[in-house]
């Protein structure tokens, strides 16, 4: 005999009256409870001169069981989620108060000292900082010399600068002979807040920046 697919509707129609058994439409231990009160029924009911096919039986009891395994499954990821994010909020509340490097080209200031920090992208034979005002005129420059791939920072003295400080930007050029070397320009700024968008960790910045946590290149 031809097993006839449940039809579980009239009790989804249900769960969806009453917040309780709204709660039970998404729990995957009572959807898999009422498929097997209505297999019973079924079987209950069945002519006993033409019983059930028991393949069909089978391969309802095999879907009933993926669509339970999801379900798990989604809950399980929904938990993990909502774990990474009280982490990651637990882990943000510790890093107010400390440095942190974002990418930028601001400097860094201490009683007229500037510093800059920067990554290399490989070993150049000559690096130079070029310290610019906003327009782009050229301040001062910075020899450096040769240096290998990674993470570097450099100093200069700007007491002597009469401008404001603050406006003040720095440009890494890095060359291996006629070759330039990639470089990306970091800028040092204390952790003032945290926040969260999009579920994600942001950090809010002592030079007014919000920027997104893994956007961070290091914390000082």
């Amino acid at each position: 005999m031809f097993m006839t697919p449940i039809d579980t509707s009239a009790l989804d129609y249900g769960a969806s009256t009453t917040a309780t058994t709204t709660q039970d439409g998404t729990d995957p231990a009572a959807m898999q409870d009422r498929f097997l009160k209505l297999l019973v029924a079924q079987l209950n009911n069945q002519d006993p001169m033409n019983p059930l096919d028991n393949a069909q039986m089978t391969t309802q009891m095999a879907q009933i069981n993926t669509v339970t395994g999801l379900q798990q499954l989604n809950l399980t990821m929904q938990g993990m989620v909502e774990e990474f994010s009280t982490m990651q909020q637990i882990q943000g509340i510790s890093l107010i108060g400390r440095s942190v490097l974002t990418e930028g080209n601001r400097m860094s200031w201490d009683d007229g000292q500037a510093k800059g920090h920067f990554d290399l992208s490989a070993s150049a034979q000559d690096v130079q900082i070029d310290i610019l005002t906003p327009g782009g005129v050229l301040v001062d420059t910075v020899k450096l010399g040769a240096m290998e791939r990674g993470r570097a920072s450099f100093e200069w003295d700007g007491s002597d600068y009469s401008g404001n400080h603050a406006d003040l930007r720095y440009q890494v050029r890095a060359t291996n002979g006629e070759s330039a070397v990639a470089s990306t320009a970091l800028q040092q700024s204390d952790v003032v807040a945290t926040g969260s968008s999009a579920g994600a960790l942001t950090l809010t910045l002592s030079n007014g920046d919000v920027v997104n946590y893994f956007r961070v290149y290091g914390v000082l």
